[in-house]
């Protein structure tokens, strides 16, 4: 069953991570590719209106030139036919023949920047331009004296009305290039749209992806806090359980060794006793008839009766000493204190502040195990040369501190069994245990055992409220 729950509940997380990994890696990819279809769409934006703008800019720059040569034309072709002089004649002309140049390149320029739409036009001004240079060509070889004759009515009737009209041409393709501007502004609005119709589809599609794993993540949180949730009970129950198992350990190990100690006292100790004063009087008989030698034996045999006779006696008392259920947790403390004293090199003192020695038996049990546990830790790690044990009694709970000189120890490292022992018990009844201690500078163990409200509690005269203490 175990197996199948951890088969059952792995699958469960592989599942989910697989989804999540799917769902966001999906929602990660759908936003890199609109991101980078946004940025490659605003190049290309940028590049249509960059060109588009350069186009524009070029061929209006170019029929700017060529309005501007044509001005200058009629100024030489002027110039030209109205100086009397020679030498000027020929530079007005020289000019003039430069101008067509820069003219005729200036066209070129136009005429490689123009659309479809604008080619009709084109030819129309480039065959005007072409009559126009037609025109001024015969009087590039007159002479002074056929300038002077004819130059005037040329001018009048020949240049400025064919100048007029290529100008006209001029500004038709001008008005054309601006629609054409327009119509490239247009077409960067119908791809700014486009770009837009599809940055909503794009960001619609990550939205709703979003708040689909948004979802799912809600819902698989929710299910894991409702496992862990189930999970949590179940091991606050089987605590409780444990916590519940572990005391009826501890009363049925107590209530045992009650009953061997009260065994050992009762039956043993007492067929010894009988023994041992059968013994006396079998001695005292081989006395009175002077047999040395069955004298002997017998007071070897009840040397070795007596012998076992305290060995009894200290093993139904280490068990459970009679006089903790018989006289009470203090004499029972200091009883120990005595005896820990005799074995070792020790000096334990006992105070007590007891209003009433009439403790719940688990309350008297729980003081004497802690304090026989510290005392076994002063002797045996400790090395301690004086132990001091107070007992309190205040009217909401039961105070004990054991305090040693030893050579102590890290509290924070060094906590053996015997020490969680003690917390352990303590814990059971709702208490609380704090150890202080550092390298050299002994220990105190403290712990208080609370009294439940109204139960346990003592009045100031030391009359009992209510006799039942319950465990915190």
């Amino acid at each position: 069953m175990l197996q199948a729950g951890a088969g059952s509940s792995e699958r469960f997380l592989l599942s989910t991570r697989f989804a999540l990994g799917a769902g966001f890696g999906g929602l990660l990819a759908i936003m890199a590719l609109a991101g980078a279809y946004g940025i490659r769409f605003l190049q290309q934006i940028r590049r249509d209106e960059n060109q588009i703008r350069r186009q524009f800019l070029l061929q209006n720059h170019a029929l700017n030139e060529i309005r501007s040569e044509l001005y200058l034309s009629g100024t030489y072709v002027r110039d030209y036919l109205l100086e009397p002089e020679p030498r000027r004649a020929e530079a007005h002309l020289a000019s003039l023949r430069q101008l067509r140049a820069e003219m005729r390149s200036a066209l070129e320029l136009f005429g490689s920047q123009i659309s479809s739409d604008q080619a009709e036009y084109y030819a129309e001004l480039s065959a005007d331009l072409a009559t126009y240079w037609g025109i001024l060509d015969p009087i590039m070889n007159w002479d002074a004296a056929q300038r002077q004759r004819d130059g005037y009515a040329f001018l009048r009737d020949q240049l400025l009305p064919r100048r007029a009209a290529t100008l006209a041409i001029a500004d038709r393709i001008a008005v054309i290039d601006e629609q054409q501007l327009s119509t490239g502004n247009q077409r960067v609005d119908t791809l700014l749209s486009r770009f837009q119709n599809r940055m909503a589809l794009i960001l619609t599609a990550a939205l709703l992806l979003g708040a689909a794993m948004a979802a799912f993540s809600i819902w698989k949180i929710l299910g894991l806090e409702s496992r862990a949730r189930t999970q949590y009970q179940e091991v606050a129950e089987a605590r409780q359980q444990l916590g519940q198992l572990s005391a009826r350990l501890v009363q049925a190990q107590e209530e045992e060794r009650r009953a061997l100690s009260r065994e050992l006292h009762d039956e043993v100790g007492q067929a010894l006793s009988a023994v041992l004063v059968e013994l006396r009087n079998l001695a005292e008989q081989s006395a009175l008839r002077n047999d040395s030698e069955s004298f002997g034996h017998v007071e070897t045999v009840k040397g070795l009766v007596e012998n076992s006779v305290r060995v009894v006696r200290n093993m139904a008392l280490l068990l459970r000493p009679s006089m903790l259920d018989d006289l009470g947790l203090i004499p029972a403390l200091r009883w120990q204190a005595r005896e820990v004293s005799k074995r070792t090199s020790m000096e334990v003192s006992v105070a007590a502040e007891l209003t009433t020695d009439d403790l719940p038996d688990e309350y008297k049990t729980c003081i004497y195990r802690v304090v026989q546990e510290a005392l076994h830790n002063c002797s045996g790690h400790a090395h301690a040369t004086r132990v001091q044990i107070r007992v309190q009694q205040q009217p909401n709970r039961l105070a004990l501190s054991i305090q040693d000189d030893g050579q102590g120890f890290d509290v924070r490292q060094n906590k053996g069994l015997g020490l969680l022992g003690i917390e352990e018990r303590v814990a059971r009844l709702g208490g609380k245990c704090e150890i202080h201690s550092a390298p050299g500078s002994g220990a105190i163990v403290a712990i208080e055992l609370p009294f439940s409200d109204g139960e346990g509690s003592l009045d100031a005269r030391g009359q009992e409220k209510n006799p039942n203490f319950v465990s915190g």
